[in-house]
């Protein structure tokens, strides 16, 4: 039997207010996969990104629909975010405490902000959030307050809290918002280097020197409907771009990156 898809919506509509922001999409996505998910703001690609984390839900409607997580309908929050590492502005905004990066990583763990009293810490524990952090590059700042860190090494903590669990997927919205062109750069070198560990990748953005080269599809949306869906060497050309962003572009590929001018 073909392998069961991480996700896959059908017929799936999103409102939020009186305005519909995904309207019937149909999207698989396979474990192991890695792929971005390219649209201008207001798009609809983030909402994409909520409704696959449960932090919104479809439309119900008359017409068959279905959105379904490694092959069910139904989870509980707290199992689906082990298996799906999400890394979001959101979450950005609200690690970036006066909490140790040691602390916000070990919170993972147990789906808070940082570590109480009442979470029980075990060694096993500890050792894998050290773990993670050395893979990342970041055990040396592991006593600083992400406050007092910059965002890039922000971003690379709030990784590292992703993958305690050892997710079968991280989910990136906006990765690079906020970065400088070094913090950038690193933050792709290291998303390059788990995708090459096998964790899959699956990123939202509207910057294509986003696309690390590992990214071999890419998903086009635009006014809520998926508009182009394929193999990025054919996805990522001027007139499929130019449409989506409403300007006329030229693209440029570059050891594996792509540009437009």
């Amino acid at each position: 039997m073909p392998p069961i898809p991480l996700i896959e919506l059908e017929n799936v509509t999103v409102e939020r207010g009186p305005r519909v922001v995904l309207d019937g999409v149909t999207l698989a996505i396979g474990q192991g996969e890695h792929v971005a998910i390219l649209g201008p703001n207001g798009s609809g690609k983030s909402t994409l990104i909520k409704l696959i984390s449960r932090d919104l839900y479809p439309r119900l409607k008359a017409e068959p629909w279905s959105l379904r997580i490694l092959g069910r309908n139904t989870w509980n929050l707290f199992d689906l975010r082990n298996r799906l590492g999400l890394v979001s502005n959101d979450w950005m905004q609200m690690c970036t405490r006066d909490f140790s990066g040691f602390e916000i990583v070990l919170s993972g763990f147990f789906g808070s902000v940082g570590i109480w009293p009442y979470h029980a810490v075990t060694p096993a524990m500890e050792a894998t959030a050290r773990e993670v952090m050395e893979t990342l590059e970041i055990a040396h700042l592991a006593e600083r307050a992400t406050n007092h860190m910059s965002s890039g090494e922000a971003r690379r903590f709030l990784i590292a809290r992703a993958l305690v669990h050892g997710p079968q997927a991280l989910i990136l919205d906006e990765p690079t918002t906020s970065l400088d062109l070094r913090a950038t750069h690193e933050l792709r070198e290291t998303l390059s280097r788990l995708a090459r560990r096998g964790i899959g990748i699956i990123m939202v953005t509207h910057h294509l020197p986003d696309i690390i080269p590992e990214m071999e599809r890419v998903v086009l949306i635009r006014q809520g409907r998926i508009s182009r869906d394929g193999a990025k060497r054919d996805v990522l050309e001027a007139a499929a771009l130019s449409e989506l962003f409403g300007v006329p572009v030229e693209v440029l590929e570059r050891a594996g990156y792509y540009h437009v001018l």
